[in-house]
């Protein structure tokens, strides 16, 4: 995943290259779709580690008498090293940067590669009209780091703070309509492994230039799409 993630953070970097893009034909075929509300825990990239205790001549001991000797209470003698003191102190930072879990909507589309090529990037959205308005359209745009072989599918998997019902207008409130609205999933740009781009032909880039920074601005944990 680390190394699909890399090659599709420099697809917009040498500009000068002019990767082809078609708009020909539909590529990506989207199987099946779904949102629902979830808790996700915010992915966190910690690079510390805590110390190791240093070995002190009770810790040959300690062990071997703790279940005969052990009163109520007993302190493990590592604790009062300097290393124990450490790593203390280390967890109790940690710990208070631990994510909490956030609520949100976790949204899902199982996708079927009907290329020749590999896919390695997927720009897509989760489209909702309301009901009996065809002209409001709510969407959620993601960016996906994924391999997907020809002839092979996958879901994409992705998680937004928002709810597509969160900019329903004023006005379907008021007619309080107990109908369900149109929803589905739209492919907008697909990247391949040979650096060839299929982009559909109404949607641009330049669009979401802004929303694709700030998305890769982060280094990717395990993560598979990423919110535009």
């Amino acid at each position: 995943m680390k190394t699909v993630l890399f090659s599709f953070l420099l697809v917009f970097i040498p500009q000068s290259q002019n990767p082809v893009i078609s708009s020909e034909g539909t590529p990506v075929v989207v199987v099946s779709f779904k949102w629902f509300k979830d808790r996700q825990a915010v992915t966190q990239n910690a690079d510390s580690t805590v110390p190791a205790a240093a070995m002190i001549p009770q810790n040959k001991n300690f062990e071997r008498n703790r279940r005969a000797n052990t009163s109520p209470g007993e302190r493990d003698p590592n604790l009062d090293t300097i290393d124990g003191r450490s790593a203390a102190l280390e967890r109790a930072v940690q710990d208070s940067r631990a994510p909490k879990p956030i609520d949100g909507f976790s949204y899902r589309a199982k996708i079927h590669n009907a290329n020749t090529k590999v896919i390695e990037v997927i720009f897509w959205e989760y489209q909702y009209k309301e009901p009996g308005d065809s002209a409001t359209v709510s969407r959620r745009q993601f960016l996906c780091g994924i391999s997907i072989k020809p002839d092979k599918e996958k879901e994409l998997q992705a998680f937004s703070v928002l709810g597509l019902h969160d900019v329903v207008s004023v006005d379907t409130l008021a007619k309080n309509l107990t109908t369900s609205g149109e929803e589905k999933v739209v492919i907008n740009r697909v990247e391949y492994a040979d650096g060839s781009i299929w982009q559909r032909k109404d949607w641009k880039f330049g669009e979401v230039r802004l929303s694709y920074t700030r998305a890769v601005a982060t280094p990717w944990g395990g993560e598979m799409c990423r919110v535009l």
